[in-house]
């Protein structure tokens, strides 16, 4: 009682179709709106409004307060008129599940209808609408989901990959992208690593503005300064710039000014550290020291700063997987691949296995696509570096390379110099 069907012919979409009818409509959309809320984590995540966003935090650089203010600005213009998507990507604790809730909460004090759920949980209540005791049949549920007039997708990508639940998700995601339905999504997760139907249409600039949050854990309040599990730097606290030996009287003119101008890059880019420096030479010419100076001074002015070489980083990551493991692959390795400044030292992966071969090609691929500040050394010339990091180091508008040209400082085999021209 209180549906009725439509006078319309049997080709017409809307033919056999139950609708409720007027004096219904009010009662149905209450009941609507009441499951929703059931559905949405809100009730725990009410605190989280654009009020209570910090905007202003200890040990964030110049270039982190930016993209935090960006980042702010963009989620209150879309609070203000939901159209169209909007795509949070970030590592652990960077703000996104903030703003995302604070849109939300925004939409529900307008008096809205709006449903913010985490992927892994929406999978789990359609699931559990497969039961004999479910209070709603699952094509209900997914019909309300799929169809509310604000969606709000938290952390896509931690859900188990399941073939089901692909498909779920991509029915979801591509009913709401065909109608253009406001939908904001927050996800940890490499775009590239996600179902290719999905990254499609989460990536149509034409429908979704990206947010990009490079920042640290904002849930400990010391993360900005505290040092990273992976990184060596702390091993290395004695090589600075004031340590560092030109050994101005023990070479030649040429080497000396080679050394020199290998010094003055690094300290204007510890100034202002931007995109990628690469440092080349045989071991033993200040390779590491350069970069541990960069790293150290950077993180004597607040910032985090992870130093490590390609061997220790690989160890790092692979040790995720061990069953005495405390932290997760996914977090380790975003907290590397976001990492304010990083540093790779050693890089060579001749003798790397495919998937170590992968893992670091996603960590530079994503560094360069975000920019961020990066410093290489390596032993290898140009030719011999990995064809995919290769492309990227090779784009002089990104990258600075210098190979330093110096004899070893142990004092080993000098190579015979050609005489000079009179």
């Amino acid at each position: 009682m209180g549906f009725v069907v439509k006078d319309v012919p049997v080709e017409h979409p809307d033919f056999g179709k139950a609708f409720a009818c007027v004096c219904q409509r009010d009662a149905l959309i209450e009941r609507q709106t009441a499951r929703l809320r059931k559905l949405s984590n809100l009730d725990a995540l009410a605190d989280k409004t654009f009020e209570t966003f910090q905007l202003s935090l200890h040990g964030l650089n110049d270039d982190q307060l930016s993209a935090l203010r960006v980042s702010f600005d963009l989620a209150h213009r879309y609070a203000l008129q939901p159209e169209g998507w909007l795509l949070f990507q970030g590592n652990y604790g960077s703000g996104k599940t903030h703003l995302a809730a604070a849109i939300a909460n925004y939409r529900l004090a307008q008096g809205d209808r709006v449903l913010f759920v985490t992927v892994p949980d929406l999978l789990d209540h359609l699931r559990a609408s497969f039961g004999p005791s479910s209070e709603v049949a699952y094509d209900e549920l997914f019909e309300q989901v799929r169809a509310a007039p604000l969606l709000i997708l938290d952390d896509l990508g931690a859900e188990s990959a399941t073939p089901w639940a692909e498909e779920k998700l991509y029915q979801l995601i591509n009913h709401r992208y065909l109608h253009a339905l406001p939908t904001v999504i927050t996800t940890n997760c490499e775009l590239n690593a996600m179902d290719p139907r999905i990254r499609s249409r989460m990536v149509d600039w034409h429908l979704t503005q990206s947010v990009n949050m490079h920042l640290p854990d904002f849930r400990r309040a010391d993360a900005a300064q505290e040092p990273s599990a992976v990184s060596n730097l702390s091993l290395y606290g004695e090589m600075v710039f004031e340590t560092f030996d030109l050994r101005e009287d023990a070479l030649p003119l040429d080497e000396r000014r080679n050394l020199r101008e290998a010094y003055e890059i690094a300290r204007a880019y510890a100034e202002d550290p931007r995109d990628w420096l690469l440092f080349m030479g045989e071991h033993g010419v200040g390779k590491t020291h350069l970069a541990a100076a960069i790293a150290n001074y950077r993180q004597a002015r607040g910032e985090q700063a992870i130093l490590v070489t390609a061997p220790d980083l690989l160890d790092y990551l692979r040790a995720a997987f061990g069953p005495s493991a405390s932290t997760s692959f996914d977090k380790r390795f975003y907290e590397i691949r976001a990492a304010p400044l990083l540093v790779i030292d050693h890089l060579d992966l001749s003798n790397a296995s495919s998937w170590a071969r992968e893992k670091i090609r996603q960590i530079v691929d994503y560094r360069y696509l975000a920019h961020a500040p990066t410093v290489f050394t390596t032993t290898q010339t140009l030719e011999e570096i990995d064809s995919m990091i290769r492309s990227r180091l090779s784009d002089t508008r990104r990258c600075r390379i210098f190979a330093l040209t110096v004899p070893n400082y142990m004092g080993g085999f000098r190579r015979t110099r050609r005489p000079q021209p009179d």
